[in-house]
C-alpha cells in the first residue's frame, strides 16, 4: 500500500501490534501516527481497523500534547453494565418477561442520528459550566435535549446472560441476567471533535493532507487546555447518557443492580510511561492498566466479555473494545441479506428490536479469537451473551424528535426467540 508521505522526516517511535488478520490501512495510518514529532510510543490492538487519523484500535502515547482525531468523533463513548436482581432463569422461562423487557427498550431508549426528546431530560451534568468556550457554550441545549439518547451504527441496548467464571466483583460465581448499553457523547461530542480538529490543523500547516488528521494542540497553550476541558466534559456528559438510560429501563421492569460497571474508550488520559508523563489516546481501544475492570463486547449475535487488566506496558495498558469490523458499511449491506441475519439471530436465540443491516455480526471479525490474540493483555472474568437487542434502525440517519414514549420506527428483524 503506498502512503503519502508527510514532510516531518524524524524516526518514527516503536509500536507493536497485537492479533493477525489487521487491516493494512490501518498499520499505515499507525505508522503515520508513530512518525509525528509529539509521539513516544504507539499499540495497535486485535481489533483494529481503519479510521480518521488514528486508527480505530489504535492506542498513542504523545509528549504534552493531545490530538483531537486521537480521541476521535465519538468522544468518551462507553460501555455500561447493570447485573440485575432478576435471575436469568426467570427471564429466560417467562414469556412475559421478554415481552416486558422488549418495552421497555423501546418505551426507555431513543437510538440514531439528531435523534433527541422533545422534554429533555434531568442530569447534574447539565448544571455544570458549559459556558468556560464558545463550542460548548452554544453546544448545551442540543446537548441537553439528546441527553439519555443513543446514537447509530454500533451502539446498543441489549439484556443478556452474564456468566461469572468465579467468585469476583463482589459477587458469586454463576448466571445473571445483564443489561449492556454502548453509547457516547452524541452530536455535541462530534462538534467538539471537528471544531478543535479544525484548529489543530490550522495551527500545523506543516503536516500533509495524509497525515492533517493527527495535528495536534499543545498542552501548554490555550487551545490544547480547552479541548481537553471540553473532552472532560464529554466524557461526564457521556455517562450522563448512560446513567439515565438504565435508571429508566431499570424502573420500568422493576429492577435493581447488584453491580454497576463502566468503562469508555475514545479518550486521551495522563499517565506516567517510562517515569514521565505523557497523554494516552485511546481510540477505539480499552484501559486495562493492571486490576482494572473493563466490558469488551463482540455483536449483536456474539458474546461480550467483563475483563480485567493485566498492565501490559507494551500496549499502553490496553486492550481492544470489541470485535471490529473486517469490512465496511456498504460492503455488508451489498453482501448480505435480511434473512441471513435472521437465520443467524434464531440460530443463536436473540431477539432483535431493531438495527441496520451493516451491523449484521458477519461485518465483524469472531470476538473469540479477538480475545485469544490478547491474553496478555486482558484476563477475562465473565462472559456475556445478548438475548434480547435494540440498535438504532436502518432508517436512523433520518432527524426526527420524539418523546420518550412510543415505538422506534424503522427497519427490525422479523423473527421471534427460539424457544
Amino acid at each position: 500500500m503506498k502512503k503519502e508521505k508527510s514532510n516531518i522526516n524524524i524516526r518514527p517511535v516503536p509500536y507493536e501490534i497485537w492479533g493477525s488478520d489487521i487491516d493494512p490501512a490501518a498499520v499505515a495510518q499507525m505508522d503515520d501516527a508513530c512518525s509525528l514529532p509529539v509521539a513516544v510510543r504507539g499499540a495497535l490492538m486485535p481489533d483494529a481497523h481503519k479510521g480518521y487519523g488514528l486508527p480505530i484500535g489504535g492506542v498513542l502515547a504523545v509528549d504534552n500534547a493531545v490530538i483531537p482525531y486521537a480521541v476521535g468523533v465519538d468522544i468518551a463513548c462507553r460501555m455500561k453494565m447493570s447485573i440485575l436482581d432478576i435471575p436469568y432463569k426467570e427471564y429466560e422461562k417467562s414469556e412475559e418477561n421478554h415481552e416486558r423487557f422488549k418495552i421497555a427498550l423501546e418505551v426507555e431508549t431513543l437510538f440514531g442520528v439528531g435523534k433527541q426528546f422533545l422534554q429533555p431530560k434531568m442530569h447534574r451534568v447539565m448544571d455544570e459550566d458549559w459556558s468556560f468556550c464558545s463550542v460548548t457554550k452554544g453546544l448545551k441545549d442540543k446537548a441537553w435535549k439528546q441527553l439519555g439518547t443513543s446514537g447509530s451504527g454500533n451502539h446498543f441496548a441489549e439484556f443478556g446472560r452474564l456468566v461469572l467464571k468465579k467468585d469476583e466483583l463482589g459477587l458469586a460465581k454463576g448466571e445473571y441476567l445483564a443489561f449492556l448499553t454502548h453509547s457516547g457523547s452524541r452530536g455535541a461530542g462530534a462538534s467538539v471533535a471537528s471544531h478543535y480538529s479544525s484548529i489543530a490543523k490550522h495551527l500545523h500547516p506543516e503536516l500533509s493532507k495524509g497525515l492533517n488528521n493527527l495535528a495536534w494542540l499543545d498542552m501548554q497553550k490555550s487551545e490544547g487546555q480547552e479541548y481537553w476541558m471540553a473532552m472532560e466534559l464529554m466524557g461526564r456528559y457521556s455517562s450522563g447518557n448512560h446513567e439515565i438510560i438504565h435508571q429508566a429501563v431499570l424502573q420500568n421492569i422493576g429492577a435493581e443492580s447488584l453491580l454497576t460497571l463502566e468503562n469508555h474508550h475514545n479518550f486521551a488520559w495522563k499517565e506516567q510511561f517510562d517515569g514521565r508523563e505523557v497523554i494516552v489516546h485511546r481510540k477505539g481501544a480499552t484501559p486495562a492498566l493492571r486490576g482494572v475492570i473493563g466490558i469488551i463486547p463482540g455483536s449483536m449475535a456474539s458474546p461480550g466479555f467483563v475483563v480485567k487488566g493485566l498492565g501490559n506496558e507494551k500496549a499502553l495498558n490496553s486492550a481492544a473494545h470489541g470485535a471490529g469490523r473486517r469490512m465496511s458499511r456498504n460492503a455488508a449491506i451489498k453482501q448480505f441479506e435480511w434473512s441471513d441475519l435472521n437465520n443467524l439471530l434464531i440460530k443463536n436465540g436473540v431477539t432483535l428490536i431493531s438495527a441496520g443491516l451493516d451491523e449484521i455480526p458477519m461485518a465483524y471479525k469472531n470476538i473469540e479469537q479477538v480475545m485469544e490474540q490478547q491474553k496478555d493483555l486482558i484476563e477475562i472474568i465473565a462472559r456475556f451473551d445478548p438475548k434480547l437487542v435494540k440498535m438504532a434502525p436502518s432508517d436512523s440517519r433520518s432527524r426526527s424528535k420524539r418523546g420518550g414514549r412510543g415505538k422506534n420506527r424503522g427497519k427490525k428483524g422479523r423473527h421471534r426467540r427460539k424457544k
